[in-house]
């Protein structure tokens, strides 16, 4: 069968493309921070020239990682209680071996679109490239296809923007206490414990819904979980028994407060969410307030209808019956 030709197309315009980026799409990059204690840099390194023995100098201050190298941190002694007197069985060194600290790094490559270099998991896969992934990232594939597809609009960040607000409305969202979160998880990501305690973005440490907002769960310090960003872009929206184990969802109903029944059970709409969208003055002030983008309250009420078979426009006292039968065409 032939290939169906495309319908259209994105003609480019003065596209830049950074000269460390050129023919760079595919060559994937080990990332790791400088192993020694007093340089905060990050080195990369292109990972095919890691095959075999290596030597790489940080650029900031010289320090030099290598096949056969090593790095100390502090010396133990291990104390043992034998015939009611604590006895060392062992002394040492505690060491990191560079070769296991490099072969554990994270990969990462060039996006060919945006020209920065980000994890590789934030790459879908490619298998006839050499990397194994697309060449570009995808923020920017998603970003290239609404336009492609004709769906990007000028107000598409703004009505994006109001969309997050209308299910902070639904969902309850109240203010949070970032740093009490940050405590409560020790600085530490929930899922991989990662040390989070010098990260100073938030991009980088960011809040996630434990429960996601799509079933219209609020996010707030009490329930809120702390994630490193490669974790949390792994998890994104999903419920939680589709992300994390038995043993971690057990410690997560201690920390979030959600019951295990509902972290471990299927996906479930907040029954609070849904009380609130029974009355009549809330859904006509919802209305209102998001008249502008009626388009994404409609589909809101129709993924409610169909998967729960509830119909927040019944309560309404002032939706026209224009957009009720808009909305049940739509439905079809």
């Amino acid at each position: 069968m032939s290939r169906r030709k495309p319908y259209s197309k994105v003609k480019k315009h003065g596209q830049i493309r950074a000269d460390h980026v050129k023919g760079m799409g595919d060559v994937v990059f080990k990332g790791f921070q400088c192993l020694n204690p007093d340089c905060e840099h990050f080195i990369t390194v292109r990972k095919d020239q890691l095959d075999g023995e290596f030597e790489i100098e940080c650029d900031k201050c010289n320090y030099l990682i290598h096949t056969d190298g090593e790095t100390t941190f502090f010396k133990y002694d291990m104390e043992v209680e034998q015939d009611g007197a604590k006895v060392i069985a062992e002394s040492g060194d505690f060491t990191v071996l560079h070769e296991e600290y490099v072969n554990e790094a994270e990969e990462f490559k060039y996006c060919i679109v945006c020209n920065t270099m980000k994890p590789l998991s934030f790459f879908d896969n490619h298998s006839s490239r050499n990397s194994g992934r697309q060449g570009e990232c995808r923020l920017c594939k998603k970003i290239y296809n609404s336009i492609k597809n004709g769906t990007r609009t000028s107000d598409q960040h703004r009505e994006a923007a109001q969309k997050r607000r209308m299910y902070m409305d639904l969902s309850g969202h109240e203010k949070i206490n970032s740093k009490e979160i940050y405590e409560r998880y020790n600085y530490r990501c929930f899922k991989c414990n990662k040390d989070l305690s010098n990260v100073e973005s938030s991009i980088e440490r960011p809040l996630d819904h434990t429960l996601p907002v799509y079933y219209l769960w609020p996010l707030n310090t009490k329930n809120a979980t702390l994630l490193c960003r490669k974790c949390n872009g792994e998890k994104s929206g999903s419920w939680p028994t589709e992300f994390y184990n038995t043993s971690e969802i057990q410690r997560l109903a201690i920390l979030t407060g959600f019951g295990f029944e509902l972290l471990s059970g299927p996906p479930t709409y907040n029954p609070e969410a849904i009380n609130r969208l029974s009355d009549p003055e809330v859904v006509d002030e919802l209305l209102a307030k998001y008249s502008r983008y009626l388009g994404e309250i409609i589909k809101l009420r129709n993924r409610l209808l169909k998967e729960i078979g509830f119909d927040f426009f019944q309560y309404s006292k002032t939706i026209s019956s224009v957009w009720v039968d808009l909305a049940n065409k739509e439905l079809k």
